[in-house]
């Protein structure tokens, strides 16, 4: 079992955080990024909507859950990044049971440009045809429906009651709680910190490649071919090991992303208005001035 969890949230730099973890010697990550398990134990998968992926790669008997760690060696620190976690009173309960001891790594970011985020990484993809503005509209039916977390742009913002829950079910000594600014303004800084948090070597520098970033592609056609399972896609596995096939995939899903447009500040408005109460809860709680984000 992991002795520390990435729980969230979505769009605020796991993905990046994952891979740079990921590289330490010291450090096993799960080879599935995001298994969810501690979210979705014994759960029939029935998640709707467009891009089901989250039913065929979320893991939810105990048995394959520990079988992601089997390869560990001697490594210290082994963990995993699920930010379905951060959002669900059930996984808060399992890890509870689980691992009462375990480490746990949240990065929050300014819930109204998370909620964009996460708004052109499924533009990006090809799942997304509304507006955003139709997007925030349409979440409370898409809810409804079941569709993927993903698609919960204002849900998935609200923050301080959830990292109350987790304050109140762990020894605060457990969490560690960053800002996605500060990932993005010192990464070198915020990893040697969850270096040191996890216990291991933090002299270790890691390759910062940003991951998984969000943006309207130049080419829609492309950013299919190397993001939705095709034929083209398949022909190439035999010739490139998963390592080399992964970085091509990046470095080209990186090339055909354009300038990322800005949030519409009328929507920002109505967005700020919307987390308001949450932010400065979330700010009381943590003891960090978030004023940035209300503007």
């Amino acid at each position: 079992m992991p002795n520390f969890l990435i729980i969230g949230a979505a769009k605020a730099g796991t993905s990046s955080l994952y891979s740079y973890l990921k590289q330490h010697p010291q450090i096993y990550m799960s080879p599935i990024k995001e298994p969810r398990f501690f979210a979705l134990e014994g759960e029939t998968l029935d998640f709707q909507g467009p891009a089901q992926g989250i039913n065929s790669r979320s893991v939810t008997q105990i048995e394959d859950y520990c079988r992601l760690f089997q390869g560990v060696t001697n490594e210290i620190a082994i963990g995993e990044a699920s930010t379905l976690y951060l959002h669900s009173q059930k996984a808060i309960a399992r890890i509870k049971h689980y691992i009462p001891k375990v480490k746990l790594i949240a990065i929050l970011r300014d819930p109204a440009e998370r909620a964009f985020s996460s708004y052109l990484h499924l533009v990006r993809d090809g799942y997304e045809t509304l507006s955003f503005a139709e997007g925030l509209e349409a979440e409370e039916s898409r809810i409804r429906e079941k569709w993927q977390p993903l698609w919960y742009y204002k849900q998935r913002g609200f923050y301080a009651d959830w990292i109350k829950q987790y304050f109140a079910a762990f020894e605060r000594d457990q969490i560690k709680i960053y800002l996605y600014d500060d990932l993005v303004a010192d990464t070198s800084a915020v990893v040697r910190d969850i270096y040191q948090f996890l216990g291991v070597d933090d002299d270790f520098t890691p390759e910062l490649i940003k991951e998984n970033v969000s943006g309207v592609p130049k080419s829609r056609l492309l950013q299919a071919v190397f993001t939705k399972n095709n034929v083209l896609k398949s022909a190439f596995k035999p010739f490139f090991n998963k390592q080399i096939r992964q970085r091509i995939n990046r470095i080209i899903k990186k090339q055909n992303i354009s300038v990322k447009p800005l949030l519409n500040p009328e929507i920002r408005k109505n967005l700020i208005n919307i987390y308001y109460q949450d932010i400065l809860m979330l700010q009381k709680l943590l003891h960090i001035d978030l004023n940035k984000w209300l503007k």
